[in-house]
């Protein structure tokens, strides 16, 4: 379980800062090579779309690293957004553990 309080990088921080502006990549540069249109992209930096199992395997593929990277930042944004969110901590907390058989 994820166990820090420091809020986890997104997906759209760790897409533009550590591999499209190293890279000099544009939104409309990077689409074209994952083959998708701008807007995805667009969402992707922004953090308005999630990383799906072949989104991950599209990036993967275009920056040559494996899908579990993408696919495991995802997961622990949204781990941590739901821990952290009073709503989402409240709901969680209504769940009752089985007894054992």
């Amino acid at each position: 379980m994820l166990m820090t309080k420091r809020k986890p990088a997104t997906v759209g921080e760790i897409l533009t800062e550590e591999f499209m502006e190293p890279l000099g990549l544009t939104q409309t540069e990077l689409a074209e090579a994952m083959g998708v249109q701008r807007k995805h992209v667009n969402e992707l930096c922004n953090d308005k779309r999630n990383v799906t199992a072949s989104t991950a395997l599209i990036l993967a593929r275009v920056f040559g690293n494996t899908p579990d990277f993408w696919l495991n930042t995802q997961r622990r944004s949204e781990l941590w957004k739901a821990m952290h969110d009073p709503k989402e901590k409240a709901r969680i907390n209504r769940a009752k553990p089985l007894e054992a058989a």
